[in-house]
């Protein structure tokens, strides 16, 4: 089951900058160094959310944390995510102002106390770092990722009421209200926070851009990789769409169209080329489709919660055995509505894929993707 271990609860602060790490041993005691020789007389505290590293990560925060009680931690086990943990980290703090910072020293830890300055005059709901701004600037990014970012940031005025230079930023301070308006419409995909909480406030929030210089990472890894697109793009489609279906169950929607197409492919080429009977045909095309459709689905639909090993195989069963129960619901009821209620075949056919769909998806999210739909 997933779980959290929260260390020390932390009260009296007037910031809180939650810090999402994997992987950042190396850069813990640094950036802890930085950021209280920035934050010098402010009283402070940092959340760092960490989500299970394989490294020396959470050893790292502890030996901070045994001798500044300013430090905390909370160790998530069974779900990932740069926006779900800077929720769970925000959601841990009474401080009236909530910080996002990344955990690989590439955000300029200076330009704090100006974010905060900002609020406390109230200029602006939320202060946000700015590469693209005067002053600003991406370091030592290749035109490939410069070119994606800029993509990425006018894809994000489809969702957007107000002008925001760099709403891909993950470096902003904001004030609590603001979050608390915003925490029970956040759509919590994948790392861009900042673009899911202007989108989700019922009115459109004063902005304060400050420029920063993004620095080139020294310990670690980076995070990016394909998926990232696809959580950003998973995001705006639900801040579009979420309130009326699911984003994922678009996505589980879209995966069975492919299973229908494999299946056809399948079919026909087995009984064409292959000299196979109808029946054989048949069963190989719907094995094929399975395999391909839960493939599918536990490398895009469910990708935070995906399945490995043995527990891959547990949940090709699992799917597999849903699948089948959905195929019978299909076949049985489209069978009832032509022949009971004279239903026209094509609306029969329809409505019997849609029931299979809709059982599949809840059932399959409930059971087979069950520790990753528990964790959210």
């Amino acid at each position: 089951m997933p779980s959290s271990t929260v260390t020390r609860a932390g009260v009296g602060a007037e910031l809180c900058l939650v810090i999402p790490v994997l992987n950042e041993e190396g850069n813990i005691a640094p950036l802890i160094d930085c950021v209280s020789k920035a934050l010098a007389g402010v009283a402070w505290e940092i959340v760092f959310v960490d989500d299970d590293s394989g490294d020396g990560t959470r050893a790292a925060i502890a030996a901070v944390a045994a001798h500044d009680p300013r430090v905390r931690m909370i160790h998530r086990i069974g779900r990932r995510g740069l926006s779900s943990a800077f929720i769970e980290g925000a959601h841990s703090s009474f401080a009236p102002f909530v910080a996002a910072m990344d955990g690989d020293l590439q955000h300029d830890e200076t330009v704090l106390p100006k974010m905060l300055a900002a609020l406390r005059a109230d200029e602006c709901d939320i202060a946000i770092g700015s590469r693209y701004v005067e002053g600003g600037g991406v370091g030592e990014w290749d035109a490939t990722r410069a070119g994606m970012s800029s993509l990425a940031t006018r894809l994000a005025g489809i969702v957007l009421r107000t002008r925001v230079s760099d709403p891909m930023s993950g470096f902003f301070m904001l004030k609590r209200e603001v979050f608390d308006q915003a925490a029970r419409k956040l759509s919590a995909m994948g790392f861009k926070i900042l673009l899911d909480i202007i989108a989700s406030l019922p009115a459109a929030p004063r902005i304060k851009e400050l420029p920063y210089q993004f620095r080139t990472r020294v310990s670690g890894e980076s995070k990016l990789d394909a998926g990232v697109l696809r959580d950003y793009i998973l995001l705006i489609v639900d801040k579009l769409v979420g309130h009326i279906v699911p984003v994922r169950f678009i996505l589980f929607a879209g995966v069975g169209a492919i299973g229908i197409a494999a299946h056809l492919v399948v079919l026909r080429t087995g009984l064409r080329f292959g000299g196979l009977s109808f029946a054989a045909a048949q069963t190989l095309a719907t094995a094929v489709a399975i395999v391909g459709n839960f493939s599918l689905n536990n490398t895009f639909t469910f990708r935070e919660g995906r399945l490995k090993g043995s527990r891959f195989l547990l949940g090709l069963l699992t799917f597999s055995l849903i699948s089948s129960v959905g195929a019978y619901m299909n076949v049985n009821i489209s069978a009832l509505l032509v022949g009971e209620t004279h239903t026209a075949w094509y609306v029969a056919g329809v409505l019997g894929a849609v029931m299979s769909l809709v059982w599949n998806y809840a059932v399959s999210s409930a059971v087979t993707w069950r520790r990753y739909t528990h964790a959210h």
